[in-house]
């Protein structure tokens, strides 16, 4: 077993990859004509072996050995530098970008695959790289020609890196209270005097410069999230030929020292405190990304990618502690069979014991459904780009922004569950630091709150998405998955088991979704919105794994080995609709029944 074996499963990605999303189809299209089947697997053969040579061995280095700040310099393992030059050297940074500024033009679903071994193999390292990726995204859709070829190159070339600045001290994840302010220069630049608070990425060594991208108020802007506007705010200002110049003002107060992903900086920042003037003056120079106060609206650009960034990740993080508590219990040997009552046999590897299988079986049903969907979204934002009917661009943009809440939180709670069953698989030593997984449990804590807690996605989601063109995208849903269920009543068999329990599913969901609005009271509405997200993202969950059921029988019954990997996908799909999916039924009748509880809750009775 090769060390890239404990991270990801080779052949799960290609099942999901070919055998169901059938990447290579997109390849037909001009975007990606240059690709071939045979290119997609050696991306993700390259993506496999820099991850486990590269990002793997310092993962725990970076953890015990967390990023320190002296009050000048922020100082890194070296290591966490030297995996981020190699990967910089695979291009893949700028997998899915244009041929015309270093891309590959890579489908965004094989790209997203390829990102999943080195989140799998260190997430702490792997967050500068994922937050590169979606500033330079947000660049070149929204930046002009000058800001791309400025930021966007040295980006694509790992000699900058990026970040989003969006949340300060006293407000949080309350948009509408920010207060760092951009006064305009008449040089057509701006002065950004604020601060802002949690900044993944927000200093360091690692790179020439790091881009942030700021959210900030021009003077005389309206009140509330409608009055951002979006700034490039360079750590290092550039000279006219695009060389290192003066120091911006952009100051590093401390580092913040979280539970998990501590090889990531995480930063307090200062912007225009007056400790660097460059050109002169205090005030941190900035260049305005778009129109002014429409800063929100292009930040969600980066928000939404950085959000399926984190669900990516949780689903990685939970995956190779799957993989490694399947590998501990295969070789740890304790106990005997409950029907073997001679203590002179030999003990049998824990894997034998069905509690332990029980776990093990949660854990696969969990971080494979996860990474279905996660591919899937990927599929999702190639149709958006590259479907020839607009129709169906559009119908994947509507899907996409449904799925995006649920493809955050969904495995940020799950495989963060998953990571729990690891560290039990283990028993005591789980819980030492002589075994990977109680730093993956750690590591995945955080994605509950990255990018926004449960309880701002189910809002999102509930409050917004259910809602949005008067319910065309639950309608669009709904569909589809009841597409899938018409397709597995026709192939009968154990596909057509699972039907009927997923179509009564989605069946509660519309019920549901008009009961919860019929009163008119939004506040009542969305008082519980956080049980609406994980009912509804376990009915997708049972979705995704009816469409892997599908794809499984397609392929027939081959034996050996890829005939146990097929069983194995049609166990874990039992083990969640006998398992799981029907955790739902109690969840909508909660729900259904306008529960009032938590709302009615008073602030003394606490």
């Amino acid at each position: 077993m090769s060390s890239s074996d404990l991270l990801l499963s080779r052949r799960d990605l290609a099942f999901l990859l070919h055998d169901w999303l059938d990447v290579t189809r997109l390849t037909e299209r001009p975007r990606y004509a240059e690709h071939t089947r045979e290119t997609v697997d050696e991306v993700l053969d390259l993506a496999a072996r820099v991850a486990a040579e590269r990002f793997a061995p310092h993962n725990r280095a970076a953890d015990t050995g967390e990023p320190t700040f002296d009050g000048q310099r922020v100082r890194t393992i070296p290591q966490v530098k030297a995996a981020l030059a190699a990967f910089a050297e695979t291009g893949l940074l700028a997998a899915t970008m244009d041929e015309s500024v270093g891309g590959l033009q890579l489908p965004h679903t094989v790209a997203a695959a390829a990102f999943a071994w080195f989140q799998a193999a260190n997430v702490g390292t792997s967050a500068y790289p994922m937050l590169t990726l979606a500033n330079a995204n947000l660049l070149l859709a929204h930046g002009s020609a000058e800001q791309i070829d400025t930021w966007v190159r040295p980006m694509v070339e790992g000699r900058f890196f990026g970040t989003m600045c969006l949340s300060e001290p006293q407000a949080g994840s309350s948009l509408t209270d920010l207060t760092t302010r951009a006064e305009p220069q008449d040089d057509g630049t701006y002065r950004i005097v604020g601060t802002k608070m949690w900044i993944s990425g927000g200093d360091h060594e690692l790179a020439e410069n790091i881009v942030h991208l700021v959210l900030a108020r021009i003077p005389g802007a309206p009140p509330g999230v409608k009055g951002l506007s979006l700034f490039i705010v360079p750590k290092v200002l550039l000279d006219d030929d695009g060389n290192l110049g003066p120091r911006n003002d952009v100051v590093l107060v401390g580092l913040n020292h979280k539970l998990g992903y501590r090889g990531t900086t995480n930063t307090l920042l200062n912007f225009g405190e007056g400790v660097h003037r460059p050109y002169g003056r205090a005030g941190a120079v900035g260049y305005l990304v778009g129109q002014p106060h429409h800063g929100l609206a292009v930040m969600f650009h980066m928000m939404n990618e950085a959000r399926i960034g984190i669900g990516a990740g949780a689903t990685a993080l939970g995956y190779t502690a799957y993989l490694k508590s399947v590998a501990y219990a295969r070789q740890r040997p304790q106990g005997r069979p409950v029907a073997d009552k001679d203590p002179t046999t030999p003990q049998v590897p824990i894997v034998a014991h069905p509690d332990v299988r029980r776990m093990l079986l949660a854990q696969k049903s969990y971080v494979e459904g996860a990474l279905a969907l996660v591919l899937y979204c990927g599929r999702l934002l190639d149709e958006q780009k590259t479907a020839p009917a607009e129709a169906d661009r559009e119908r994947a943009q509507l899907l996409l922004d449904l799925l995006t809440p649920i493809t955050k939180s969904w495995p940020a709670q799950w495989c963060l569950a998953a990571n729990d069953l690891a560290i039990q698989v283990h028993g005591g030593y789980g819980y030492t630091r002589d075994y990977d997984v109680e730093q993956h449990w750690r590591d995945n804590r955080l994605n509950a709150i990255h990018e926004g807690t449960h309880g701002i996605q189910a809002l999102d989601l509930l409050g917004r998405k259910v809602t949005m063109r008067d319910g065309a995208a639950l309608e669009l849903l709904l569909e589809t998955i009841r597409g899938t269920v018409t397709r597995a009543w026709k192939a009968e068999g154990f596909a057509s088991e699972l039907a009927g329990q997923l179509a009564a599913a989605v069946d509660r969901i519309a019920v549901v979704t008009r009961r919860l609005w019929a009163p008119g009271d939004p506040e009542l509405a969305l008082a519980n919105a956080s049980v609406y997200l994980e009912a509804v993202g376990h009915v997708v969950i049972a979705w995704m794994w009816l469409e892997q059921v599908l794809a499984a029988e397609a392929l027939g019954s081959p034996d050996g080995a890829e005939g146990e990997f097929l069983a194995g996908k049609r166990q874990a799909a039992r083990y969640f609709y006998r398992w799981e999916l029907p955790k739902v039924g109690a969840q909508f009748d909660l729900l259904e029944g306008l529960d009032r509880t938590t709302l009615d809750m008073r602030e003394s009775w606490f």
